[in-house]
Parts: C-alpha cells; structure tokens; sequence
C-alpha cells in the first residue's frame, strides 16, 4: 500500500521548484489575438467492410442519399439506401493562428451512430466551419485506426483501444485565414498565464531595460500593454527578442493537486504545514453467508428445512497519532503518510483535515 502511495506521489518530487526561478517571456504569457481556432463537420467515412452503422441509424441513409443526389443519382427519400459499409461521423480539427489557404492540418474522426469500427474506410470530402458558420478547411482522406473489433457469429466479441475513432495526418486543407491581431494598432497585449503582482512587474522592468523606459507597462495584474513596431519586419524582429527575455517569477501559492478519477497526488516542495496531530485508521467489515439445513429424524416424516446463517468480523486497524512539527515539509508528509498504510484517496482526506484546521500552507486543487 505504501508503494502505491510513494507511486502517487513521485510526480511531486519531479515537478518541485523554486518560487524565485527565471523563465523565459513567452513561457509565462499568451499574445492576445495569437490562438488557434476549433474547426468542426459532419461527414461520411465509407468503404468499411460490414463494420459501419446499421439501418436503424437513419441520419446516416440520409446523409448517403443526399450525397448521391448531388453525382445525380435520384432515390426516394420515403425508400433510404440500407449499407453497412458507411458511418455517419463527427470530424475535428485545430487550425493554428495565422494559417494560411493551402497549408495542411490533421483532422480527427469519430462514429456518430452505431458502427462497430471505422478501419480501412475513407472520409468523404467534409467542410469544417468555424464557430461563425463559414468554412475554413476542407477534410478528406483515408482514416488511421488504432483500434481493432472481432466479433463472432455467436455475439462474442474482442475490441482493442477504440475502434470507432480514427485520424487523417494533413488530412484537411485550410481555404480561409483566420483575421488576426492587427499589426496597424502599434501596440502588443500580454495575458500572464498565471496572473501575479510580482511576476508582471517584473516583466514591465524587463522588457523597459531591454528595449527602453515607457515600451512596456502593466494595465492589472494580468494584462500588459507593449509597444510594438508597425513594421512587420520590425515586428518580428521585436517578438523575437521578446520572446528570449528572461524574467524572475513572483511567488506562488502552494498547490496540492488531487485527480479524483486517478487516484494522484502532486505536492510540490513548496507545501508546509504548521504544528498538527494526524491519526488515520480504517474499518473493515466482512461478512460471509452459509447456507445450511436442518435433517428430520429418522422415520418421523419430517422435512428438510434450509437455513441460511452469516458470520460477521469487524476489524479495525488501529494507528498511533502523527505529530506534524510547525513548518514540516513535503518529504517529512510523505514519510508519515506512507507510515500510516494510506491510499492515496485517503491521504487527500488528511490533507483536507489538515486544510480545515487551518493547518495546511497551500491550496488544494481537485480535478
């Protein structure tokens, strides 16, 4: 149990640092405007051997019969084509900031209706639109499948990883740039990441001694207005020793991060608490069901009558109290936990015991 626990918190061991450490510029902020845009579509991935979507899916018939409209083949729409070589499927791509008509992106593939996997089948040329409505790329292509579905006559089955989901590497060409920052303004916003008082005064006095007093100044703790040449030579070149400036971080808060679905723990080394006592114990209750009967005496007619009877064992594990000094670190928590035999589940509880009186130098984060 200990180990589990150790494995838990490993991470922070790795993920330590010190609250005066310099990082580059870029590192520590986003250029507003600079963003890249989530891009969307509906389409169909056809040529699958059997594995596509069943009749009862009717949005998919639909899509075929108006795709096959379009190449002049006219059908019913009361009578839809019945085919289980085609998957409805949502398309996905990211379009990066300043992209430009022609250039290629990856898309992403998944099943919409029932298909059991989307190997060897090819998407249909699908437009992805923009959360304004307009199309900014076009997707086609055959889908890499990392997964894989066998099925036998009888019902039984085998899948591996995700079948229903597929990518196609440069598999959409952009056909519209997305307006960025306009460069006319003269002027660069900074968004810190993490916003703090200390850290975007220091990158005010950073960016002033490098390039001049008045070019950088601080709107709050988290917005900066930069200065910024017009021309885009001269911008580029200014970004680029923007970039590679470095800058001294203010202090930060102490986290504890707990992933509720994971069971992970992260402490940086930053985390201390003041003068506590912890003590941690566990109940366990099993109970194990007999079934039994009760025989009638010989020749007195009787019946047999069943009986069922439970045993019921409580034990309960019974640790000595845990006393934290004021200022204990990361290392000494660790140890103390792992002493108590806790899951990491359990060791979250003690942090937030320890967070409710007031003992805890750091904020937890549940995610």
């Amino acid at each position: 149990m200990a180990r589990k626990l150790l494995l838990g918190v490993l991470l922070a061991l790795l993920s330590s640092g010190v609250s005066a450490s310099s990082r580059a510029l870029l590192d520590l902020v986003d250029v507003q405007g600079v963003r890249d845009n989530q891009l969307v579509g509906y389409g169909l991935v056809v040529g699958l051997a059997g594995s596509g979507d069943k009749s009862q899916i009717k949005f998919a018939g639909q899509s075929l019969n108006n795709m096959l409209k379009q190449f002049g083949v006219k059908m019913d729409d009361s009578n839809l084509p019945r085919t289980k070589n085609i998957a409805a499927v949502l398309v996905q791509a990211t379009l990066p900031p300043d992209s430009s008509p022609g250039q290629l992106i990856d898309v992403t593939v998944n099943s919409l209706g029932d298909a059991k996997s989307l190997l060897g089948g090819s998407l249909v040329l699908t437009p992805l639109r923009g959360i304004d409505g307009k199309v900014y790329a076009l997707a086609q292509g055959n889908l890499v499948v990392g997964g894989v579905n066998a099925s036998g006559n009888t019902g039984s089955s085998v899948t591996v990883n995700v079948p229903t989901s597929g990518i196609i590497p440069n598999g959409a060409t952009v056909e519209r740039a997305v307006l960025g920052r306009s460069r006319d303004s003269g002027e660069v916003v900074l968004n810190l990441k993490e916003p703090n008082y200390k850290t975007a005064r220091n990158i005010v006095s950073a960016i002033n001694k490098e390039f001049g007093p008045g070019v950088a100044k601080a709107e709050n703790w988290g917005k900066l207005m930069i200065s910024a040449p017009r021309d885009p030579n001269n911008f580029n070149t200014f970004m680029s020793m923007l970039q590679d400036i470095q800058v001294e971080l203010g202090s930060q808060r102490p986290k504890v991060i707990f992933n509720s679905r994971t069971g992970t723990v992260v402490i940086n080394d930053m985390v201390r608490v003041r003068k506590a006592a912890v003590t941690h114990g566990s109940l366990t209750i099993t109970i194990t069901e007999r079934q039994g009967a009760i025989q009638p005496a010989p020749f007195s007619n009787g019946t047999t009558v069943p009986v069922n009877a439970s045993d019921v064992n409580v034990d309960q594990q019974r640790h000595n109290m845990m006393l934290f000094p004021e200022g204990t670190s990361l290392e000494t928590i660790v140890q103390a936990v792992n002493a108590l035999g806790a899951t990491p589940a359990e060791l979250m509880s003690i942090l937030m015991g320890l967070d409710k009186a007031g003992a805890l130098e750091a904020e937890l984060v549940v995610i």
